[in-house]
């Protein structure tokens, strides 16, 4: 069963068009690479899935439910959380009320006793254990990445959203980020994720969608799609392929 659907999905940005009908299934329990090179439309359509743009033309689905013309807080509401790929921190609060927001503002909301609770488990999940007093803005990179998605996984989603969420981290930190998002998808949670580390697109996904140019050129197993002759020459040029 396909958990989100885009079909004939577009967006347009005056003359400019980002997204041109793109079509995909993602079934539920799957973890999906977005790929492409910069400017392919892969971060708009992650913003016309979560809401953030409404889309041109086309419709989305999610678990058969139309959510393309939907506001951001309706369809998280619904099951999608997402990270960006310059980390949202609420700067001024704690790490643990960073995540209190997104509890306070899920469609069943948590509170007091239940949700310093629920904060510790978060953050002990992403590697944050203990850290729920410690200032927002006194973190490291890589554990501001994590404080966001234990944000995201606050909200229980069915499908999470990762937009280059391993970007520019050191072997070490790229090693445990790859483990982090393996134990979310060993529960369930569909993942589709927006990558340039190739080492972490074969660890984690069976299933690659790669786009250019706003379109979709290519869609199947990992390893086939690295190889296709178009997604080589998309990347570095028709010489390579």
């Amino acid at each position: 069963m396909s958990i989100l659907s885009l079909a004939n999905v577009t967006k347009r940005f005056g003359g400019l068009t980002a997204v041109n009908e793109l079509s995909f299934d993602l079934a539920a329990g799957e973890t999906v690479g977005l790929l492409g090179p910069n400017g392919s439309g892969k971060t708009t359509a992650l913003n016309m899935i979560s809401g953030y743009l409404p889309v041109s033309g086309g419709t989305i689905t999610l678990a058969g439910e139309t959510i393309s013309r939907l506001g951001p807080e309706r369809i998280a509401h619904r099951g999608i959380a997402r990270t960006f790929q310059l980390v949202r921190a609420l700067p001024s609060l704690s790490v643990g009320e960073n995540v209190l927001a997104a509890l306070a503002f899920r469609k069943e909301p948590v509170w007091g006793r239940a949700a310093e609770e629920r904060i510790d488990a978060l953050l002990a999940d992403v590697g944050l254990g203990g850290r729920a007093s410690q200032p927002a803005d006194s973190l490291t990179y890589i554990d501001l990445k994590r404080m966001e998605l234990a944000r995201a996984l606050a909200t229980d989603p069915q499908l999470l959203l990762l937009d280059e969420w391993l970007a520019g981290l050191n072997p070490t930190e790229l090693r445990a980020g790859i483990d982090l998002i393996t134990t979310l998808h060993q529960r369930g949670i569909t993942i589709l994720l927006v990558e340039h580390v190739m080492d972490a697109v074969r660890a984690l996904c069976t299933r690659c969608i790669v786009m250019n140019a706003g379109t979709r050129i290519a869609d199947g197993p990992t390893a086939d799609v690295l190889a296709d002759a178009e997604v080589i020459r998309a990347y570095l040029g028709d010489e390579h392929a």
